[in-house]
């Protein structure tokens, strides 16, 4: 078996480029057939980010792309990554929903089957050499197509935004309207950096938010929702039986308008830089959060306590862009099994900026009432208690009885010697 050294192309017949629309990756449909005397396709991918793909599709051509392909990936989005994600409690560093991440895999995924279907290859994205997403694209992409070349101007162009901007007008590239920041959207959530957002000292502006309302300018009034569960992913809405798709959205926005979702994260990059980054998340953090408890409710302790270092592990992986190791297949495997039970219905009381589980419900809930009620008739045997104690405690008094002696004599030589 033959593992390639290098990767990056020298020479390309034909580029699959992921295309965004915007100013970098519309200097990429120029500059790439004029360094490689290439043909390009572009490719943009739906994962319900807002954009015109109309207008993205006809940039592209017009541009000199020989072919522009939108793929609707939303609902393998939703129904093959986000379930996951869901079923695995899945918060990198405890705090971020892996939304950007949780996307590269599949984004990279369909650049492959793309570049195959097409006779291409290479294929060519916009990340930069600082990022996590280089690092995601390309080892998805090599554990897939190991012979693919991959290009990634950004990393050698050595073009910086003026000269980005320089270029385009030189080349007829019409260049859309310059944001501060520099986001990132998709179903499962929103990630903003750049501008004051890279000082970790400073409060986030307002108008670095889309999704979120600020909680002081949020609704004065809760709002509650309840979401049912079946196998570990979200089925129902208040009631209403929906895909998960648009189970995400419609939530997003419910979410969205009490202020919930917002992450301010001091985060552990792959390349080994530690960033602040900003996500707003409201569906995710809400579907999560039910998640989690109703999870909790219907698994043993042990299974519960078991569960955490499964969850971290796999976020982590996710986060890595590690979809195709076949660790993530041993992983998913056992969140599933670990989901089986897990059936009900979760209510949420959202109210600005906090969700909080205020009540769940299931068959298969691991909870008695006459067994945990502290009044009225009771199930359990209280008299049981003092001889579970007396064998729990068993080791522990044991221990310290040793302890105690091994210290006595300690105390007792050190008078001896200061006598």
């Amino acid at each position: 078996m033959e593992i390639y050294s290098s990767y990056e192309a020298t020479s390309a017949k034909k580029v699959v480029l992921l295309y965004s629309g915007g100013l970098d990756t519309s200097c990429m449909l120029r500059w790439i057939p004029e360094q490689y005397g290439s043909k390009l396709i572009a490719l943009t991918i739906d994962l319900g980010q807002p954009a015109d793909f109309l207008a993205i599709k006809s940039k592209a051509e017009n541009l000199g792309a020989e072919k522009a392909i939108i793929l609707d990936a939303k609902k393998e989005f939703a129904e093959r990554y986000i379930s996951k994600a869901i079923m695995a409690n899945a918060l990198y560093e405890g705090a971020y929903p892996i939304s950007t991440a949780l996307a590269r895999p599949l984004i990279a995924k369909k650049a492959v089957e793309i570049a195959l279907l097409e006779g291409a290859d290479a294929i060519a994205h916009g990340c930069t050499g600082k990022g996590n997403d280089q690092v995601r694209i390309e080892t998805t992409i090599l554990a897939m197509a190991p012979e693919m070349k991959i290009i990634a101007p950004i990393r050698s162009w050595k073009m910086n935004r003026d000269d980005e901007i320089r270029y385009a007008n030189e080349n007829g590239i019409p260049i859309p309207e310059k944001s501060k920041y520099s986001t990132d959207d998709n179903l499962w959530g929103r990630s903003v950096e750049c501008d004051v957002l890279e000082y970790p000292d400073r409060e986030p502006p307002s108008d670095a938010f889309e999704w979120c309302e600020l909680p002081e300018n949020a609704p004065s009034e809760p709002e509650y929702v309840k979401i049912g569960f079946a196998k570990g992913v979200p089925v129902e809405l208040n009631g209403k039986t929906m895909g998960l798709l648009e189970l995400v959205l419609k939530l997003n926005f419910i979410a969205g308008k009490h202020g919930i979702g917002v992450i301010d994260h001091m985060e552990d990059r792959v390349v080994g830089l530690k960033s602040r980054e900003l996500y707003e998340c409201p569906a995710a953090v809400c579907i999560l959060k039910a998640h989690k408890d109703l999870q909790k409710a219907v698994s043993t302790i042990h299974q519960n306590h078991f569960i955490y270092s499964l969850e971290e592990k796999w976020a982590q992986m996710a986060y890595l862009g590690l979809w195709q190791d076949p660790l993530m297949e041993n992983l998913d495997a056992a969140i599933k099994s670990a989901n089986e039970k897990v059936f009900g219905e979760v209510e949420l009381k959202l109210f600005k900026g906090s969700a909080i589980v205020v009540g769940r419900s299931s068959k298969n809930m691991l909870y008695d009432l006459k067994m945990a009620t502290y009044s009225g008739e009771q199930a359990f045997s209280q008299q049981c208690s003092p001889g579970f104690i007396e064998l729990y405690s068993l080791q522990t008094r044991m221990w310290k009885k040793v302890d105690d002696n091994g210290n006595l004599g300690k105390q007792q030589e050190y008078a001896k010697e200061t006598a």
